[in-house]
């Protein structure tokens, strides 16, 4: 998920919005999470000589 649309700020100026907010909070809720499993490798790299070429400048 995207960091900026858990951080937006909202307004809820009525009993309409305020209703919309909650179903799709109560949604969201019964749908859970998910299980990923990563089948590839992972290396970590901490020198910056290997994250600039992997990068560029």
């Amino acid at each position: 998920m995207a960091t900026k649309s858990f951080l937006k700020n909202i307004s809820i100026k009525n009993r309409k919005s305020a209703n919309s907010f909650i179903s799709a909070l109560e949604n969201a809720e019964k749908k859970g999470k998910k299980c990923v499993i990563v089948n590839s490798k992972v290396k970590e790299i901490k020198d910056e000589k290997t994250i600039k070429e992997m990068f560029g400048d």
